[in-house]
Order: structure tokens, then sequence, then C-alpha cells
């Protein structure tokens, strides 16, 4: 049997079907010729369902087959607000890259919308995903209208950038579907802070599509911090190819939207490539999250870590399926993966599948996973102390969390990670006072 939802899908292959001529690049065969593709492999499967083994701990029924989602080329809000930022940025509003609110002079490598730029992507746009495989990566090649596109030279120290996708309050609930490249060149480096945020009471569907090369002997730190509008909805799909002695690292806050899931591959394909993806989920009452990493070694003498914590209150559920694949060329692999959640809630759920599948017979790998509650001694012996229980709680909760976030060097992603972690606390009701080490 077909998983498919097929309410939802009809309406967004019927919105594609309208708006094919006017969509970006529509002029374009071989723009044309990938989105009737991403289409035709989306109108296959459909929106996915617990019936799909990739999808097996979330279900996308009652998020995306209300078929009231608006279509895209629609106007963006003009009445939208940045905070002042002191690095160069690109700011995308409903999905479309808005040039008045970005602060893009001066840097030292390219970052332009993906909208101007089409014409010259052929070969590059569509490398990475796969739409045959996973749906959101489909319905994002067929519904794309913008993106950002960055080339980091060869050599290139390209300093941070951030990335802030930012969603508008509108009448009907609106879908947008950015498709974001980016290259960095052999030697070059570069710190991409991506965030993503919306009202908290608006609805609306996020489904962005990272396609991402790092070339040999460059590195990538990525920071994501989601904190969409409660009653949002956030697909992320992200696809990295790493070369030789190239570094990928990966640190991910997963804190807002009704549902969230973040999806990342990554393959190293270079020996002596490394890959670190990390992260923290913050999952109150009415939230789902949902982190499903897989990790292809295809080369030898690459090594990859992965540590992912989940805090959970309320009513809320939290989802990890990690996937290790270590190819038989990939001799001499060290691969590490563990998975830790914390339970607030007597409520709260946890679905954890950490998985290793080896077809080479010299490697270190190791993987795991823990489910566990505060600890009632530690919270006796903070509150014998005269600490308040909320505030022994976020110490607890910090202690916690300090494996995940001790390994991100970069200041700027750490000190963004900080403020994102002090934010959820907030809307706990809870002290905002906790510090990322």
């Amino acid at each position: 049997m077909t998983a498919v939802t097929t309410t939802g899908a009809a309406a967004f292959l019927g919105r594609y079907e309208g708006l094919r001529a006017r969509l970006p690049g529509a002029r374009l065969p071989w723009v044309q010729a990938l989105r009737d593709q991403a289409a035709e492999a989306f109108r296959r499967v459909g929106f996915p369902t617990r019936r799909m083994e990739a999808w097996k701990y979330t279900d996308l029924t009652r998020a995306v087959s209300n078929s009231s989602f608006g279509e895209p080329l629609t106007g963006v809000g003009d009445t939208v607000e940045v905070r002042p930022s002191a690095h160069p940025r690109a700011v995308f509003v409903d999905g479309r890259f808005r040039a008045d609110l970005s602060t893009l002079d001066g840097v030292a490598f390219t970052a332009e919308s993906l909208a101007d730029a089409l014409p010259g992507l052929e070969g590059r746009l569509g490398a990475l995903a796969r739409p045959e495989n996973e749906p959101m990566a489909a319905l994002n090649g067929m519904l794309f209208e913008d993106g950002l596109v960055v080339d980091v030279p060869q050599g290139v120290a390209g300093g941070a950038l951030e990335l802030l996708s930012i969603a508008t309050e509108s009448e009907r609930a609106p879908a947008f579907h950015p498709r974001h490249l980016v290259r960095l060149g052999e030697g070059a480096s570069l710190t991409l802070i991506e965030s993503a945020t919306g009202p908290l009471g608006a609805r609306y569907l996020h489904n962005p599509v990272f396609e991402i090369e790092v070339a040999a002997g460059a590195r990538l730190n990525h920071g994501r911090l989601q904190q969409e509008g409660f009653d949002g909805v956030f697909l992320s799909t992200v696809y990295a190819r790493v070369a030789s002695d190239a570094a990928y690292d990966n640190f991910t806050l997963n804190a807002g939207a009704k549902l969230a899931r973040n999806e990342i591959h990554v393959a190293l394909v270079g020996p002596k490539a490394e890959a670190h993806m990390n992260g923290v989920q913050m999952v109150a009452d009415g939230q789902h999250a949902d982190t499903t990493t897989s990790l292809d070694h295809a080369a030898p003498d690459c090594s990859s870590r992965q540590t992912y914590k989940t805090v959970l209150a309320g009513r809320s559920r939290g989802v990890f399926q990690g996937k290790i694949h270590v190819h038989q060329v990939a001799q001499r692999t060290d691969g590490y993966q563990m998975n830790q959640a914390l339970l607030l809630s007597p409520e709260a759920e946890i679905d954890s599948k950490p998985q290793l599948e080896i077809y080479a017979d010299d490697v270190k790998c190791s993987h795991g996973a823990t489910v566990g509650e505060l600890d009632a001694e530690q919270m006796f012996f903070l509150r014998s102390r005269g600490i308040p229980e909320t505030q022994a709680k976020a110490i607890l909760v910090e202690a916690f969390l300090t494996e995940a976030v001790e390994g991100v060097a970069d200041e700027a992603i750490r000190a963004a990670l900080a403020r994102g972690v002090a934010g959820w606390w907030r809307r706990q009701g809870l002290p905002a006072g906790i510090e990322v080490a």
C-alpha cells in the first residue's frame, strides 16, 4: 500500500499545476525539468505517513492534510523588523529574499538570491537533493521560489554570515519552500548562523532544503536555531557533501513549532573528512520535535561525532533517529553517536532509534541512548540549600545540556545558542538566567 496523505498532497500538486508557468525559472528548460521530476516523485508518494519507516514516529496527517495553506507568490509582509546584528545577514520573509533588510555589503564571498542566480545554477541546483527518497525535498523541489546562494572562494576565510527566516501572519496560512545552496572552495571557511522565527499564534509551513558542498580542506560551521511560532510547522532537509580533509560542523537547537523535523544527510566522500552533528531539542507541552540523521562514511580514515539531547516538558513528544552507514571502502572509520532524553513531565515521551550499518572490518563505531528524569537526590541537594524549585530545575537541565554544547567552538554560534535556550525558558515561565557553558 502506498503511504500517501492524499488530501494534502492533492492540494499542493494542484497549486503546482496552477503556478507552473509563474514560478522562478519557468523559461529555463532544465529548471522546469527539475520541478516536474520533483512533482512526479511527490505525486507517487505524497506526504509521508507513519507507515513509512523513516516517518514511523512522526505523523504529518493533521499538520499538513488541511488544504487551507496559501499558495506561493503571495505578497510578503512589509512591516517586518529585525534586531541589529554584528554580522552580515541575509533575511528571508515568508521564504523570499528581502534585500532591504539584508546587509551583505563588503563580504569576502558571494551571497545572492537564488531567484536571481537561477540561470547560472544548472548542474548545481538539485545535485545533492534526493526527491525520489525524501518527500519533503520533493515538495520543495516543485514549489521553491527563492533561497540563498553562497559561494566562498578557494582559501577565503568568510567569517560569519547570518541567514534569518521570518514568517509573517496573514489571513491564509502560508507555505514556503526556500532552497539554499552553500559551496565552500578548497581551504575556505565559513560560519553560517541560521535562525527561523514566526508569530506565536500563526499557522504556516516552512519547508527549507539545503544543499551544501564542502571542498577539500574547507570547514563549515553551521549553527541552526529553530524558534518558529507555536502553531507553525517546520520540516527541514539538509544535504551536505564533505570532501577530503574537510569538516562540516552542525549544531541545531530545535525549540519552536507545533511540529518540527530536522533531517540531515551527510556524506563523507574523501579521506580524513569529518562531521560533527550535535543538537538540543527543547520541547514544550503540545509540541512534537523530530531529529533524523543519516551519515554516510564513504571514504577511509573519516571520523564523525553525534550528540543529541532532548528536554521534554508537559504533554510533548520527541524523536531521534540516527543512522551511521559505513561503506566497505571506509576502513579505519571512527564514528560515535549518542542520544539522551530528559523527561520533565510524566506525560512526555521520546522515541529513540540509533542505528549502525557497517560493511568495513577495520572500524571503531559506537552508539547509545538513554532516557530519564531529573535526579531526585540532586533536586533535594539543591533545594536543601535554599534554591527555589524552578531554579534548581534550570541548573540540572543546564548540566544535562552541557555535553551537547561544549563542543561548539564558534563563539558566534554559542552566543546565538545561549539566546535561544534563554528564550525557551522564558516561554515556559522559568528562570531565563541559564547560561550555555
